[in-house]
């Protein structure tokens, strides 16, 4: 009797790494900071060097990055993340139990009213070596609102007055969870979070350790400066205070200045990766009571100099 044919089994499609790089468009948002990928899917740049390569220089030279349409799985979201360093757990909010690092921010309708998001903010600059950057993705937002602001303060700084920048040069400031997350917490609980995280001294003036740029660097988390108190600044008591805190002040406002910002308006598997080290960002909570979703990996970073 003749025998059947088998029926040939498909061999899979192979796609070079090259012809998965050259799909991917940029589109600039602003002049200066945040621009649109298209064409990728963050999955494929955890296993191709040259992709992940190119992303992360685009990432340097917009210093955010968008996507739509990722439907990553948490284990490839912290796995692309992983590879621009190791994760870090957040000490108040935790994260998955499964996936050490993805930190879940969920606004439910059951959630209590918290604030510390909807500050222009750089994320834990109360550590030593605060986080490098993150990569953020939606999982659920409202119809309308909930977007979110991201701020180049390489820019903020580079257009500061020549006088500010000179009067600025070498100053160093505290950062504060204490005075943030712990405010909140019964007096016992928020002295405990300080003792785990005491106050770092930062630069007012950070440079970052791969582009060479030079980055305002204070924010929301910034109490005071801590050697501002020289005879070339102060002669009174009244340069010192309120003459310290009115320039603290004006240096955290420069992160409100429309000029230097970009707005991201979320959708479902839209995601987001930003340098922690050159940028501030903002949460708008607008949505009440409607439901935002999201999961972030944070990445560790260096200490600032």
């Amino acid at each position: 009797m003749p025998q059947t044919a088998r029926p040939r089994r498909a061999t899979p499609a192979l796609v070079r790494p090259e012809v998965l790089r050259t799909s991917l468009t940029v589109e600039p948002l602003t002049c200066t900071l945040g621009a649109e990928l298209g064409g990728v899917h963050l999955g494929d740049a955890t296993r191709d060097d040259g992709l992940f390569a190119e992303i992360k220089r685009l990432l340097l030279k917009y210093k955010v990055l968008f996507l739509r349409d990722q439907d990553i799985t948490r284990a490839e979201h912290v796995a692309f993340a992983a590879r621009f360093g190791p994760l870090e757990d957040h000490p108040v909010v935790g994260s998955d139990p499964d996936h050490p690092g993805l930190v879940r921010i969920y606004k439910d309708l059951d959630s209590k009213p918290e604030h510390y998001e909807n500050a222009l903010h750089c994320d834990a600059t109360w550590r030593d070596c605060p986080p490098m950057g993150a990569v953020l993705r939606c999982v659920e937002t409202p119809d309308v609102g909930g977007d979110t602001i991201w701020v180049d303060m390489a820019e903020a700084y580079r257009r500061l007055p020549q006088r500010v920048k000179q009067r600025i040069d070498g100053l160093r400031a505290r950062h504060s969870i204490e005075a943030t997350f712990g405010a909140v917490m019964p007096a016992e609980q928020r002295r405990e979070l300080k003792e785990r995280f005491p106050d770092p001294e930062h630069p007012v003036v950070r440079t970052h350790p791969e582009t060479g740029e030079r980055i305002l660097f204070v924010n929301a988390f910034t109490t005071h400066f801590v050697n501002y108190h020289r005879p070339e600044n102060v002669r009174f008591g009244q340069d010192y205070a309120p003459g310290a805190a009115d320039l603290l002040t004006y240096l955290i406002g420069q992160a409100a200045v429309p000029e230097y910002q970009v707005r991201w308006r979320w959708s479902r598997n839209s995601l987001a990766i930003w340098d922690n080290r050159s940028t501030q960002h903002y949460a708008v909570q607008d949505y009440w009571p409607a439901v935002r979703r999201m999961e972030r990996a944070g990445i560790t970073g260096d200490r600032p100099f």
